[in-house]
Protein backbone atom coordinates (compact mmCIF):
# COMPACT_ATOMS: atom_id res chain seq x y z
CA UNK A 1 0.00 0.00 0.00
CA UNK A 2 1.39 3.39 -0.72
CA UNK A 3 2.09 5.69 1.63
CA UNK A 4 -0.16 8.26 1.64
CA UNK A 5 -3.06 5.58 1.56
CA UNK A 6 -1.95 4.60 5.23
CA UNK A 7 -2.10 7.83 6.41
CA UNK A 8 -5.70 7.98 4.86
CA UNK A 9 -6.44 5.48 7.23
CA UNK A 10 -5.98 8.18 10.12
CA UNK A 11 -8.83 10.57 9.42
CA UNK A 12 -11.84 10.26 10.76
CA UNK A 13 -14.87 8.06 8.52
CA UNK A 14 -17.59 9.97 7.01
CA UNK A 15 -20.24 7.75 5.35
CA UNK A 16 -22.83 8.92 2.32
CA UNK A 17 -25.67 9.29 4.39
CA UNK A 18 -23.28 11.74 6.25
CA UNK A 19 -22.82 13.71 3.53
CA UNK A 20 -26.30 14.39 2.39
CA UNK A 21 -26.12 17.90 3.49
CA UNK A 22 -22.89 18.41 1.56
CA UNK A 23 -23.97 17.53 -1.98
CA UNK A 24 -23.07 20.80 -3.21
CA UNK A 25 -24.59 20.44 -7.06
CA UNK A 26 -24.52 24.35 -6.97
CA UNK A 27 -21.19 25.65 -5.65
CA UNK A 28 -18.32 27.37 -6.39
CA UNK A 29 -15.16 25.33 -7.43
CA UNK A 30 -11.24 25.60 -7.88
CA UNK A 31 -8.82 23.13 -8.64
CA UNK A 32 -5.32 22.27 -8.16
CA UNK A 33 -2.84 20.15 -9.22
CA UNK A 34 0.46 18.73 -7.43
CA UNK A 35 2.83 15.84 -8.03
CA UNK A 36 2.00 12.38 -6.05
CA UNK A 37 5.39 12.55 -3.55
CA UNK A 38 3.22 15.96 -2.01
CA UNK A 39 0.38 13.56 -1.27
CA UNK A 40 1.64 12.61 1.83
CA UNK A 41 2.62 15.76 3.53
CA UNK A 42 -0.93 17.13 2.67
CA UNK A 43 -3.17 14.44 3.53
CA UNK A 44 -1.27 14.44 6.85
CA UNK A 45 -1.97 18.23 7.47
CA UNK A 46 -5.31 17.96 6.37
CA UNK A 47 -6.08 15.27 8.93
CA UNK A 48 -6.93 17.99 11.49
CA UNK A 49 -9.60 19.40 9.64
CA UNK A 50 -11.08 16.99 7.72
CA UNK A 51 -12.94 13.30 7.85
CA UNK A 52 -13.01 11.14 4.40
CA UNK A 53 -15.60 9.35 2.97
CA UNK A 54 -15.61 5.29 3.46
CA UNK A 55 -17.77 3.07 2.20
CA UNK A 56 -17.43 -0.75 3.11
CA UNK A 57 -13.72 0.41 5.24
CA UNK A 58 -12.71 1.58 1.19
CA UNK A 59 -11.52 5.17 1.27
CA UNK A 60 -11.10 6.12 -2.04
CA UNK A 61 -13.64 4.90 -5.54
CA UNK A 62 -12.89 3.99 -8.70
CA UNK A 63 -13.96 6.27 -11.24
CA UNK A 64 -14.50 5.74 -14.96
CA UNK A 65 -16.09 8.25 -16.92
CA UNK A 66 -16.87 9.01 -20.63
CA UNK A 67 -17.64 12.59 -21.84
CA UNK A 68 -19.60 13.48 -24.91
CA UNK A 69 -18.74 16.64 -27.37
CA UNK A 70 -19.31 17.34 -30.83
CA UNK A 71 -17.38 16.74 -33.98
CA UNK A 72 -15.90 19.70 -33.66
CA UNK A 73 -15.11 19.97 -29.79
CA UNK A 74 -17.39 22.75 -29.22
CA UNK A 75 -17.94 21.78 -25.81
CA UNK A 76 -14.11 21.70 -25.06
CA UNK A 77 -13.36 24.64 -26.65
CA UNK A 78 -16.02 26.58 -24.59
CA UNK A 79 -14.14 25.65 -21.77
CA UNK A 80 -10.66 26.02 -23.11
CA UNK A 81 -11.77 29.99 -24.45
CA UNK A 82 -12.60 30.78 -20.53
CA UNK A 83 -16.24 31.21 -22.05
CA UNK A 84 -19.05 31.05 -19.27
CA UNK A 85 -22.37 29.64 -19.77
CA UNK A 86 -20.87 26.17 -20.76
CA UNK A 87 -21.74 22.60 -20.40
CA UNK A 88 -20.14 19.36 -19.92
CA UNK A 89 -21.84 16.04 -20.35
CA UNK A 90 -20.39 12.67 -19.23
CA UNK A 91 -21.80 9.44 -18.25
CA UNK A 92 -19.88 8.56 -14.92
CA UNK A 93 -19.47 4.87 -13.23
CA UNK A 94 -18.63 4.25 -9.66
CA UNK A 95 -16.98 1.24 -10.33
CA UNK A 96 -16.83 -0.32 -6.79
CA UNK A 97 -20.38 0.44 -6.16
CA UNK A 98 -21.54 -0.24 -9.69
CA UNK A 99 -23.37 2.66 -9.93
CA UNK A 100 -23.51 4.66 -12.98
CA UNK A 101 -25.29 8.62 -13.71
CA UNK A 102 -25.53 10.76 -16.94
CA UNK A 103 -24.41 14.33 -15.47
CA UNK A 104 -24.63 17.86 -17.10
CA UNK A 105 -22.46 20.43 -15.26
CA UNK A 106 -23.40 23.91 -16.48
CA UNK A 107 -20.45 26.42 -15.32
CA UNK A 108 -22.86 29.92 -15.29
CA UNK A 109 -21.60 33.42 -16.08
CA UNK A 110 -21.55 33.50 -12.14
CA UNK A 111 -18.77 31.46 -12.03
CA UNK A 112 -20.76 28.67 -10.01
CA UNK A 113 -21.00 25.31 -11.44
CA UNK A 114 -24.33 23.58 -11.68
CA UNK A 115 -24.41 19.67 -11.55
CA UNK A 116 -27.76 17.73 -12.50
CA UNK A 117 -27.92 14.13 -12.88
CA UNK A 118 -29.97 10.69 -13.25
CA UNK A 119 -28.97 7.63 -12.18
CA UNK A 120 -29.10 5.10 -15.38
CA UNK A 121 -29.18 1.05 -15.23
CA UNK A 122 -25.62 -0.08 -16.79
CA UNK A 123 -22.92 1.30 -18.04
CA UNK A 124 -22.99 2.88 -21.40
CA UNK A 125 -21.94 4.78 -24.19
CA UNK A 126 -25.34 6.27 -25.18
CA UNK A 127 -27.21 9.07 -24.47
CA UNK A 128 -30.54 7.22 -24.11
CA UNK A 129 -33.94 7.05 -21.76
CA UNK A 130 -33.93 9.18 -18.64
CA UNK A 131 -30.30 10.62 -19.56
CA UNK A 132 -31.94 11.66 -23.58
CA UNK A 133 -35.03 13.36 -21.23
CA UNK A 134 -32.10 15.36 -18.56
CA UNK A 135 -30.18 16.67 -21.61
CA UNK A 136 -33.31 17.84 -23.40
CA UNK A 137 -34.31 19.41 -20.60
CA UNK A 138 -31.67 21.20 -19.55
CA UNK A 139 -29.97 21.82 -22.28
CA UNK A 140 -30.59 22.73 -26.51
CA UNK A 141 -28.04 19.92 -27.97
CA UNK A 142 -29.24 17.92 -30.06
CA UNK A 143 -27.98 14.32 -29.39
CA UNK A 144 -27.30 13.21 -32.59
CA UNK A 145 -24.45 15.99 -32.87
CA UNK A 146 -22.56 14.45 -29.64
CA UNK A 147 -20.42 11.26 -29.65
CA UNK A 148 -17.72 10.28 -26.88
CA UNK A 149 -14.55 12.38 -26.70
CA UNK A 150 -12.33 11.11 -24.13
CA UNK A 151 -12.62 8.36 -21.39
CA UNK A 152 -11.04 8.93 -18.34
CA UNK A 153 -10.02 6.63 -15.78
CA UNK A 154 -9.04 7.50 -11.61
CA UNK A 155 -9.04 6.45 -8.19
CA UNK A 156 -10.81 9.43 -5.80
CA UNK A 157 -10.49 10.18 -2.35
CA UNK A 158 -13.61 12.70 -0.86
CA UNK A 159 -12.55 14.80 1.77
CA UNK A 160 -15.33 16.91 3.86
CA UNK A 161 -14.26 19.49 6.36
CA UNK A 162 -15.82 18.74 9.98
CA UNK A 163 -18.13 21.45 9.63
CA UNK A 164 -19.78 19.65 6.86
CA UNK A 165 -19.26 23.23 4.50
CA UNK A 166 -16.46 21.96 1.94
CA UNK A 167 -15.81 19.18 -0.36
CA UNK A 168 -12.28 18.36 -1.44
CA UNK A 169 -11.56 16.00 -3.97
CA UNK A 170 -8.32 14.07 -4.81
CA UNK A 171 -7.97 12.10 -8.05
CA UNK A 172 -4.96 9.92 -8.66
CA UNK A 173 -3.51 7.27 -11.01
CA UNK A 174 -5.28 8.55 -13.88
CA UNK A 175 -5.20 7.05 -17.44
CA UNK A 176 -7.24 8.35 -20.59
CA UNK A 177 -8.40 7.40 -24.13
CA UNK A 178 -9.82 8.56 -26.97
CA UNK A 179 -11.69 5.57 -28.09
CA UNK A 180 -9.04 3.74 -29.91
CA UNK A 181 -8.40 1.78 -26.21
CA UNK A 182 -5.12 2.76 -26.13
CA UNK A 183 -4.48 4.00 -22.46
CA UNK A 184 -2.23 7.01 -21.47
CA UNK A 185 -1.45 7.20 -17.81
CA UNK A 186 -0.14 9.91 -15.57
CA UNK A 187 0.54 8.23 -12.70
CA UNK A 188 2.56 11.51 -10.92
CA UNK A 189 -0.49 13.79 -11.10
CA UNK A 190 -2.76 14.63 -8.27
CA UNK A 191 -5.91 16.57 -9.20
CA UNK A 192 -7.58 18.14 -6.01
CA UNK A 193 -10.93 20.09 -6.30
CA UNK A 194 -12.19 22.82 -3.51
CA UNK A 195 -16.26 22.41 -3.25
CA UNK A 196 -17.82 25.04 -1.48
CA UNK A 197 -21.19 26.50 -1.74
CA UNK A 198 -19.76 29.70 -2.04
CA UNK A 199 -16.08 30.91 -1.58
CA UNK A 200 -14.90 31.39 1.70
CA UNK A 201 -12.43 29.88 4.62
CA UNK A 202 -10.55 26.52 3.55
CA UNK A 203 -8.13 24.64 5.16
CA UNK A 204 -6.98 22.85 2.15
CA UNK A 205 -6.76 26.27 0.34
CA UNK A 206 -4.72 27.18 3.13
CA UNK A 207 -2.54 23.78 2.68
CA UNK A 208 -2.06 24.58 -1.17
CA UNK A 209 -0.64 28.24 -0.39
CA UNK A 210 1.38 26.89 2.59
CA UNK A 211 3.31 24.37 0.19
CA UNK A 212 3.56 27.06 -2.81
CA UNK A 213 4.10 30.65 -1.35
CA UNK A 214 3.95 31.79 -5.03
CA UNK A 215 1.06 30.13 -5.72
CA UNK A 216 -1.41 33.19 -5.70
CA UNK A 217 -4.15 31.89 -7.76
CA UNK A 218 -5.20 27.87 -8.85
CA UNK A 219 -3.26 26.42 -11.70
CA UNK A 220 -4.90 26.29 -14.77
CA UNK A 221 -5.04 23.22 -16.79
CA UNK A 222 -5.05 24.67 -19.56
CA UNK A 223 -1.01 26.08 -19.21
CA UNK A 224 -0.33 23.24 -18.26
CA UNK A 225 -1.35 19.90 -20.22
CA UNK A 226 -1.88 19.02 -23.88
CA UNK A 227 -5.45 20.71 -24.30
CA UNK A 228 -6.69 18.25 -26.73
CA UNK A 229 -6.22 15.07 -23.36
CA UNK A 230 -7.32 15.58 -20.32
CA UNK A 231 -8.50 19.18 -20.26
CA UNK A 232 -11.60 17.75 -22.53
CA UNK A 233 -12.76 17.14 -18.42
CA UNK A 234 -11.53 19.45 -16.47
CA UNK A 235 -13.23 22.61 -15.06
Amino acid sequence: MEKFLEILNDFDPISLAEMDSVKLLNRMDVKYIFHKSEFSDILTTANEFYRTLTINERRFENYDSLYFDTEDFKLYNAHHNGRSNRYKLRMRTYIYSDLHFFEIKFKSNQDRTIKKRVQIPEKTNEITGNALELLQRKTSMPVDVLKPAIRINCKRITLVNKSLSERVTLDFDMKYNRGDDQWHEWPELVIAEVKQERSGHSAFIKIMHAKHPKLNKPLLFRQTMNPKTLLTCLQ
